[in-house]
């Protein structure tokens, strides 16, 4: 077994996100402080860091005025952390909420001080630029200029998602709420007219970057979700086999041709110059797409939507399906809730599906789309979250109450820690190598959830 150890023992849970978790130099990681096992009740005030020599912890944020914090991931270049934060001075009518959230950034050399990612407008007209609902599980591009998110609408929520402002109500909303992926693009600051008391500026342009339908119909490329994204390759650089700098894939809730509902995977390549994505169709000019039959459809709607429909993503944005499974034994992308992941390279997309034994095994496709390949051959199931090595030679995940490696070229895993057949095995929800690929973050529950750190031995 390899070298294993606790990072910084606490009195209290520490919450690791699947990826994003250790800093540029591998010698920090940074965690929430959620009080759930899975992190599933959104109630940690805490955005802390631990050092990976001295297990020194230290605050990076505290929330204020009853707010709530977690889900933090680091910027692959400097020390900016990204994390979730709910509303402050919470009502009954905005909680928090899948609608009802945002994004924070603050630098680790400048711990307490936070600045608003995505900007806020509630109030029609909406500004380009901003969002009308939450955001949710930020991820900085390989270059750190981009940062995605999924992303709920407020404007088309549920009755239950009352709006403080006498904006009409959306009862009969032409279009419904549905979870999309999103994109901010850093530096681009956007400032919105403070006509409700929850709209607030934001240093980053945002707008949404998948195209969702209510209804997809049976057999086509629609979707009605779109969630567990992950940039395509890690350096900014164009990934293999693209003519574009920057891609999303992305796991996509699509129908089947005998009307079931699965996942499989989806992409969508944004244009070479991310200020591009600031490009604004005027209202009422149709922002055409491609339809499966290669008919063009007009689409209603601006980057920033109306009271009746979703915002519509910008002129440029390319979305194709990368996986069809339906005919598979198991269809669909299956097991634990695990984010698709690219190899750094960008050629090689992972994901989770169940092979022809009905276990949950690593899979890739390329991000040109085509056939599955299994890389992983286990008798039991994968049963984590995963990360790529930064060499992109091996995956790491967790997988019989221990965490392994699987070489992608040869499928030959490796039992990095002992077998745990408690309840103190490593936790499904996060299993993260450090960008210097000598080390491996992951969570046991030792009355609190803790992480710990495996080392990678040199082969």
């Amino acid at each position: 077994m390899h070298a294993m150890r606790q990072l910084a023992p606490t009195p209290y849970n520490q919450m690791l996100t699947h990826a994003g978790a250790w800093s540029h130099d591998s010698q920090w990681i940074v965690y929430d402080v959620r009080s759930t096992a899975d992190g599933s009740v959104f109630n940690g005030r805490r955005i802390e860091r631990a050092c990976l020599a001295s297990g020194r912890v230290e605050v990076l944020y505290e929330s204020q005025r009853g707010a709530c914090c977690g889900v933090a991931t680091l910027s692959p270049v400097d020390d900016q952390v990204v994390f979730i934060v709910g509303p402050e001075d919470p009502t009954p009518e905005w909680s928090y909420g899948p609608a009802h959230r945002q994004a924070a950034v603050v630098r680790m050399s400048q711990p307490g001080v936070i600045e608003n990612l995505d900007a806020r407008n509630l109030d029609p007209p909406f500004t380009p630029g901003s969002l009308r609902g939450g955001s949710h599980l930020h991820l900085f591009s390989g270059d750190g200029r981009l940062v995605s998110f999924t992303y709920e609408d407020a404007i088309l929520g549920s009755p239950l998602e009352v709006l403080e402002s006498d904006a009409p109500p959306a009862a009969n909303a032409a279009e419904k709420n549905l979870r999309g992926v999103g994109v901010s693009v850093c530096g681009r600051a956007v400032t919105v007219p403070k006509t409700h008391p929850r709209n607030h500026d934001g240093t980053a342009f945002t707008v949404l970057v998948t195209r969702l339908v209510d209804a997809p119909r049976p057999g086509s490329d629609e979707i009605s979700q779109a969630s567990e994204e992950a940039w395509v390759g890690d350096a900014g650089s164009t990934p293999q086999g693209f003519r574009r700098r920057y891609a999303l894939a992305f796991q996509g809730q699509v129908v089947a041709n005998d009307g079931e509902t699965i996942r499989e995977a989806f992409l969508v390549e944004l244009p070479e110059n991310p200020i591009d994505l600031e490009t604004v169709p005027h209202f009422g000019e149709p922002n055409r797409s491609q339809s499966d039959s290669g008919r063009q459809t007009p689409q209603i709607d601006c980057i920033q939507g109306t009271l009746t429909h979703r915002p519509a993503p910008p002129p440029g944005v390319v979305q194709r399906r990368l996986t069809h499974t339906a005919h598979r034994r198991f269809p669909g992308i299956q097991g634990p809730r695990h984010w698709l992941r690219s190899s750094p390279d960008g050629s090689r997309i992972a994901m989770l599906l169940r092979d022809d034994a009905g276990r949950v095994q690593l899979f890739t496709v390329s991000p040109a789309g085509g056939d599955v390949c299994q890389v992983s051959r286990d008798p039991w199931d994968v049963t984590s979250a995963f990360t790529w090595t930064p060499d992109g030679s091996r995956i790491a995940y967790v997988a019989d109450g221990s965490v392994f490696t699987v070489a992608v070229a040869t499928g030959q895993s490796k039992r990095l820690t002992p077998r745990v057949a408690d309840g103190t095995s490593p936790r499904g929800e996060a299993c993260v190598v450090s960008p210097n690929g000598r080390h491996i973050a992951f969570m046991r529950r030792h009355v609190h959830n803790q992480i710990f750190v495996v080392d990678i031995a040199c082969d």
